[in-house]
């Protein structure tokens, strides 16, 4: 059990190791969780950045590990108006005139806390939005701190975000990971060996600008095979916004993602609280070798849908009160 400050292709990075696990951390890129790998069953669970795609990597931080999103998907119009104040982001999809995945997944992170007791490894890292770091500050005007907690033991690794408004006014809160699981992510199979199994429940209609409509739709066909038996998520384009709905899982009540090497009979679950309603389905054309199921806690802009937010999970938070979700890795 051990925790150390490595440079890994030429940043500082954190690694964590258990007697199963191996995990690394880099502060400086959004705190993103750049490996998790299973010694054990040699699951190399996240599409990791080889040295020939570090340029990439620090200008597209979204394509690899577990990319912190605030806020999730995209905002239309690349502006929303939250408890009579307006938010206004720079538009970055030109085509389709919107913003989307924010900037916390490129800002540098400090390590705030660590800790290494006889069964799990404890990193926290920390960013503190304010007038004075003012990188998300001067689009979203609201003092904040935003802390990762990575806890790994032989069983899992629990990711636990934490948002806390530093301020007085009440602060909207929408929050995602860009997760990139490896597929294949085992030695010796091919990406038809696997299927992917999603707690989803209904489909949002989305537009020609990948934006709710406002009407949920049942699922196709395929989709139940997405939400039970399982589907390969490979071959064509998968673009896809659902609502988050629990599955059964050896008879359990689950929320998260289930990619499963048919082959050998090894799953990489990925799961999720409560606070996490929604999911985009993303695998970028098809051809790739990973596949992106995207927790979010509220769906794509929902600061400008007239729904209810029950439905949209539009959110905040008060001042001087926190926000808390958790996600967990493990393999079986």
């Amino acid at each position: 059990m051990n925790i150390k400050k490595i440079t890994w292709q030429g940043l500082d990075a954190i690694l964590l190791e258990t007697n199963v696990y191996e995990a690394i951390i880099v502060p400086s890129v959004g705190a993103n969780l750049i490996k998790l790998y299973n010694k054990e069953k040699q699951v190399n669970i996240l599409r990791t950045p080889g040295s020939e795609e570090m340029e990439t990597f620090l200008s597209r931080p979204q394509i690899f590990g577990v990319p912190l999103l605030f806020p999730p998907n995209r905002i239309e119009d690349g502006k929303y108006t939250f408890a009579g104040k307006n938010y206004v982001y720079p538009i970055t999809i030109p085509a389709q005139n919107n913003y989307h995945h924010g900037i916390i997944k490129s800002q540098p992170f400090i390590i705030t806390r660590t800790r290494i007791s006889s069964d799990a490894l404890e990193v926290e890292a920390c960013f503190f939005s304010n007038r004075i770091n003012q990188a998300i500050y001067e689009n979203f005007p609201h003092e904040f701190v935003c802390k990762i907690r990575f806890i790994l033991t032989d069983n899992e690794l629990t990711h636990i975000i934490t948002f806390t408004n530093l301020g007085t006014e009440p602060m909207p809160l929408g929050v995602g990971y860009h997760t990139l699981i490896r597929l294949p992510f085992s030695k010796n199979t091919d990406k038809s060996d696997y299927k992917l199994r999603l707690s989803i429940g209904k489909r949002w209609e989305l537009s020609d600008r990948d934006l709710p409509t406002g009407k949920l739709i049942d699922l196709t066909e395929e989709e139940s095979f997405l939400r039970n038996e399982g589907l390969n998520p490979t071959g064509k384009p998968i673009e896809i916004a659902f609502t988050d709905e629990a599955i059964s899982d050896n008879g359990k009540s689950y929320h998260g993602a289930i990619l499963t090497n048919i082959k050998d009979n090894i799953s990489v679950y990925y799961e999720v609280d409560n606070q996490f309603k929604h999911w985009t389905l993303w695998n970028n054309g098809g051809e790739v070798d990973w596949v992106c199921p995207e927790p979010q806690t509220w769906t794509i802009n929902a600061p400008n849908l007239k729904l209810p937010t029950e439905i949209t999970g539009m959110q905040s938070v008060g001042g001087g009160k926190s926000w808390s979700g958790t996600t967990r890795f493990y393999v079986k």
